[in-house]
C-alpha cells in the first residue's frame, strides 16, 4: 500500500476532479458545525481538507472529530476548486473533499505554535527542536543548506578537487582554542582530541600527492559561544598543491561568485583586495563591512595644541561621519556616548560635531575648537551638511576597534546593512604573529602559515614585523573563510615554533609527524577553510547560524533536548581508568 499519491504542496487547479491520497501533520482546524476544514502540512507545503456534513460519510466525520493539532493522518479524497482562493500558498486554488481518513498517530498538544511565527522562546524551541523543525522557516533553512552544499560539491569536483575524509580521533595540538578531549579505553591514561580543523591531515594529503582535496567536515572547538559560533560546526575544508596565494584566491573567489550567481542571480566579476592594516585603519576591523561608508579618519593632526588634554595625550584621534544625523537630539547622541562605554566596547566616551544644514557647526568641544578648526575636521571626514561626526581617542589599536564597533552598530540602527546586498572582499598581508598581555607571540592564523619570503630575515629580531602569506575571505562584516600558503621548509617551520615558544622537544611531541613528512618532498601548497554554517546563513540574509543547524546547542554549549553534556555511568569511567577514587 502506498501512503500517498501526492505531497501537500503540489496540487493545483489542473488536478480538479482527481482522486488523491495525502499524508501529513494537522496544522490548523476550523469547525463551523456543518463544515470543518483541516490544513494538512508536510515539508512540501499545505493543503486544505474539507469535511462537509452533506458530502462526507458519517464515519469519516466521526474520526475527524477526534483529530487534534499535529496528529499524523492519511486521507483520500477528490480535488475540487476552492470557492475563495488563497494566493498565499501554492495549493490555494484547490481543496480536498475527504472520503477516507486514517489516524496514523496521535500527538500531545505541542508546547508552542508550529507556525511561521511561533510563540516559543529559544530554550523551549531547542528543547523540542524536532517540533521546531516542522516550522516552514527552519525547514526552508535546512533545505537551503543542503542546496548550497550540493552547489559547493559540484563546483569543487568540476575544478578537479577530490573529496577525502580525515580522522575525528586525533592528537591534541594547540590551534588557538581548547580541544575537546576523548579518553581512550584501550590506551588508558591517554587521550584523543576532536579536530579543531583537519589542518595537518590536509597538508599530509598534499605531501601524499593528492593535489586537490576538499571535504565538508565537522570541526570542534571548546570555546565561548555567540550567535555565529557553536562548539561543533561545519567548514568547507580545501587544500591545493603547486599553487601560490593568487591561485587559491582566484579559485575560491570563483566558488563564492558561482554561489551568488546561482542563488541570487548576482554577478561579481572580481573582489576588492585590501591589506589587514588598511582594513583596521579604515574600518576598525579585519572583517570589514564595505556596503556602506562611514570610514574611519585619523584627525590627530587637526586636534593638537588646542588645550584639549585628552586629544593631546592620545596616540590617535579618529572619527566617523554619520549621514543625515545632525538632526539628532542630545538624548539620541547621549545614547551613543553611553553605548561606547559598555564593557564589550570599552571606550571612555565620544566627542561630537554637527555640520548643520544651515551651514552652522555645533560641537561638544566648542570651548577648545573654533569654527575654523572644526571645519578642518569636517573636510577631512568628508562630512556633508546635515551629517554628524563622532570622535574617539586613545591607544591606536584599541581605539580603532572601538570605533569599528560603533560604526557597525550605527549602521545596523540606520538599516545600512542590507541583508541581501553582498559585498565580498579579500583581506591580505596579515601579521604572522600577535602578542598577548604577557608579551608572548602567537600565530595570527596557525603555526603552519608561511611568512612572506622578503620578511624571513625579520623572524629572529623583529617577528612582530613579519607579514604572512595569508588571506581571509570576508563578506558583509563576517569572515567567511581564511587560508594561507603553508611552510614546506623544516628550518622555517622550526623557527616559527621557536618564536611562539615551542622548543624542539615540545614541537616534536606536538607536530613531529608533520615536520617529518615535510622532509619527504613536500610540494608548495596552500588552502582555505570556509565556515559553512556562517556562509549559508549570510547567503540567506541572516548572520546567526543557529537556525541553519538541525540540532544546535544553546549559548552555554548545552543540548537542552538530549541533555548533553551529561554525567556518565561510573563503570564507564572505570573502564577508561579515570574513575574518581
Amino acid at each position: 500500500m502506498n501512503y500517498r499519491t501526492n505531497n501537500c504542496g503540489e496540487l493545483n487547479i489542473s488536478h480538479c476532479g482527481k482522486s488523491v491520497k495525502l499524508c501529513g501533520w494537522v496544522s490548523k482546524i476550523r469547525d463551523k458545525g456543518h463544515l470543518k476544514w483541516i490544513d494538512l502540512r508536510d515539508i512540501h507545503g499545505t493543503t486544505q481538507l474539507v469535511f462537509d456534513r452533506d458530502r462526507t460519510k458519517k464515519n469519516v466525520l466521526n474520526i475527524a472529530k477526534k483529530i487534534g493539532r499535529e496528529f499524523v493522518i492519511q486521507i483520500s479524497g477528490k480535488v475540487v476548486e476552492r470557492i475563495s482562493h488563497n494566493k498565499n500558498i501554492s495549493t490555494g486554488d484547490i481543496e480536498i473533499i475527504v472520503n477516507e481518513i486514517t489516524i496514523l498517530n496521535e500527538s500531545k498538544n505541542p508546547p508552542f505554535t508550529i507556525e511561521e511565527n511561533t510563540d516559543g522562546g529559544d530554550e523551549l524551541r531547542l528543547k523540542y527542536r524536532y517540533l521546531d523543525i516542522r516550522r516552514k522557516p527552519i525547514q526552508k533553512n535546512l533545505l537551503f543548506r543542503s542546496e548550497v552544499a550540493s552547489m559547493v560539491r559540484k563546483y569543487l569536483i568540476s575544478n578537479g578537487f577530490t573529496e577525502i575524509e580525515t580522522p575525528f580521533l586525533i592528537k591534541s595540538t594547540p590551534e588557538g582554542a581548547r580541544d575537546f578531549i576523548v579518553p581512550s579505553r584501550m590506551n588508558q591514561g591517554k587521550f584523543y582530541a576532536l579536530p579543531q580543523s583537519p589542518q595537518t591531515f590536509k597538508q599530509l594529503l598534499m605531501i601524499s600527492g593528492m593535489e586537490k582535496y576538499f571535504q565538508i567536515v565537522k570541526c570542534f572547538r571548546d570555546e565561548d559561544l555567540r550567535s555565529d559560533r557553536q562548539p561543533e560546526f561545519t567548514q568547507i575544508d580545501c587544500e591545493m598543491s603547486f599553487v601560490n596565494q593568487k591561485d587559491v584566491m582566484e579559485c575560491f573567489e570563483g566558488l563564492l561568485s558561482n554561489l551568488l550567481l546561482e542563488i541570487h542571480g548576482i554577478e561579481k566579476k572580481s573582489f576588492p583586495v585590501i591589506s589587514y592594516f588598511d582594513a583596521m585603519n579604515k574600518y576598525g576591523s579585519d572583517k570589514p563591512d564595505i556596503r556602506f561608508g562611514m570610514e574611519i579618519h585619523n584627525i590627530k593632526e587637526y586636534t593638537k595644541n588646542k588645550g584639549f588634554k585628552i586629544f593631546n595625550d592620545s596616540e590617535v584621534v579618529v572619527a566617523i561621519t554619520v549621514p543625515k544625523a545632525s538632526i539628532w537630539s542630545r538624548k539620541e547622541i547621549d545614547y551613543w556616548i553611553e553605548w561606547v562605554k559598555k564593557p564589550q566596547v570599552g571606550s571612555k566616551g565620544l566627542v561630537w560635531v554637527k555640520n548643520n544644514l544651515d551651514g552652522s557647526v555645533k560641537s561638544s568641544v566648542d570651548k577648545f575648537y573654533d569654527y575654523k578648526n572644526l571645519k578642518k575636521w569636517i573636510n577631512e571626514c568628508e562630512c556633508k551638511k546635515g551629517d554628524l561626526i563622532f570622535v574617539m581617542s586613545g591607544k591606536k589599536n584599541e581605539t580603532l576597534i572601538q570605533m569599528g564597533k560603533l560604526r557597525m552598530e550605527i549602521a545596523e540602527k540606520l538599516n545600512l546593512r542590507k541583508a541581501f546586498e553582498f559585498a565580498p572582499l579579500w583581506v591580505v598581508d596579515f601579521p604572522l604573529f600577535f602578542k598577548d598581555d604577557m608579551n608572548n607571540y602567537h600565530p595570527m592564523h596557525h603555526p603552519f602559515t608561511s611568512p612572506k619570503s622578503e620578511h624571513l630575515d625579520l623572524l629572529d629580531e623583529k617577528p612582530n614585523e613579519v607579514h604572512a602569506l595569508a588571506y581571509d575571505l570576508v563578506m558583509n562584516g563576517n569572515e567567511i573563510g581564511g587560508g594561507s600558503i603553508r611552510i614546506i621548509n623544516t628550518k622555517i617551520q622550526e623557527k616559527i615554533f621557536s618564536v611562539i615558544g615551542l622548543n624542539k622537544k615540545k614541537s616534536k611531541e606536538q607536530f613531529g609527524f608533520l615536520v617529518d613528512a615535510l622532509e619527504f618532498g613536500a610540494p608548495p601548497h596552500g588552502g582555505i577553510a570556509l565556515g559553512f554554517d556562517r556562509l549559508v546563513a549570510i547567503l540567506n540574509g541572516d548572520e546567526s547560524i543557529r537556525d541553519y543547524i538541525a540540532f544546535p546547542k544553546n549559548n552555554s554549549g548545552y543540548d537542552v533536548m538530549i541533555k548533553a553534556p551529561s554525567e556518565v555511568d561510573p563503570q564507564q569511567l572505570d573502564d577508561l581508568g579515570i574513575l574518581k577514587k
